[in-house]
């Protein structure tokens, strides 16, 4: 459950492209000269979480004052630096200078604060101060997730993935913990190698190792999917994803059990037999059902990515 990964931001912007702008847009149109030279311009941020940095550029592209940064996480490291920055060669001042309106750029890297970001610039109507352009710095990743209405989920991420955290640590201790009770049972099986045993003895031993490997294998899906990737909770094939992972871990592990059991009443003991045809059915049916689901997921996932370009393309 990491935040938005960059592939899946740009791919966003590209999606909402218009509705971006026309948020910006009318963010820029809002501030007027008064304010944009306000170096207290914080009530922004309470509305507009995404906004990072503010600064005004003369009509040579020189920057004047320093930056004004909307989060105080990055005061102490670009706040009173920019003055006097030649800002003539970046392509949203060259923009706007060949179309005198509001401007914005593609998604590029930040310098100043090494996220991904896009840049918004206008001219002021009546500039001050040798001030003539007005810049804003946005994060591209607030930013999308401001207009998907995700922002919430997003701000709870770092919680839910301490809570998953907790979970893996209670699965992987109980693995260590089964395979503590293989080592020992390994061990006197070896020890008591002579004397008469249990000929069944080496299959609870592959049972308990069949359910190490199937919560283990529970633990990093859940590690992978919940902490450590980036899961786009608004596309299909990501819980298509995580769904077919978790029923793949089931699947083998029931798989292994029917043949044990299979192997059990192959042994002598009858009274497995019938169980042993149950879970062999069991995981046919698991098959089938996943392979139908993959499917139509995937079908469904195609037709609403047409509908989504057709749309787009009519716009």
């Amino acid at each position: 459950m990491a935040r938005m990964s960059y592939i899946s931001s740009v791919e966003r912007y590209n999606e909402y492209e218009q509705i971006i702008h026309s948020l910006l847009e009318s963010i820029l149109m809002s501030i007027d000269d008064g304010i944009a030279n306000n170096r207290d311009m914080r009530y922004l941020t309470k509305h507009y979480p995404f906004l990072e940095l503010q600064y005004c550029l003369d009509e040579k592209g020189s920057q004047q004052g320093n930056n004004v940064c909307f989060k105080r996480a990055y005061n102490k490291k670009l706040a009173q630096r920019g003055n006097n920055q030649d800002l003539s060669e970046r392509p949203y001042f060259l923009n706007v200078k060949a179309c005198n309106a509001i401007c914005f750029t593609a998604p590029y890297i930040s310098i100043a604060t090494n996220h991904l970001c896009i840049s918004a610039i206008k001219e002021l109507n009546k500039p001050i101060n040798n001030q003539h352009y007005l810049v804003v710095d946005v994060s591209l990743t607030q930013l999308i997730e401001f207009v998907m209405g995700d922002t919430a989920r997003a701000t709870m991420s770092p919680y839910f993935k301490a809570g998953y955290g907790i979970i893996v640590a209670c699965l992987f201790s109980l693995v260590l913990f089964l395979l503590n009770i293989v080592f020992i049972d390994i061990y006197e099986l070896i020890t008591h190698v002579n004397s008469s045993s249990d000929p069944l003895e080496p299959f609870s031993i592959i049972i308990y190792i069949t359910l190490a490997l199937a919560v283990f294998d529970l633990g990093k899906t859940i590690l992978e999917e919940e902490t450590l990737m980036h899961k786009d909770i608004f596309r299909h094939s990501s819980t298509r994803r995580t769904i077919t992972r978790f029923i793949s871990t089931v699947l083998i592990a029931i798989s292994i059990e029917a043949l044990l059991t299979m192997f059990k009443a192959a042994l002598g003991q009858s009274e497995y037999l019938m169980p042993a045809i149950a879970m062999m059915l069991a995981v046919v049916g698991l098959l089938i059902a996943l392979a139908i689901y993959v499917y139509l997921g995937a079908k469904a996932e195609t037709l609403l990515t047409q509908a989504r370009v057709k749309l787009k393309s009519s716009e």
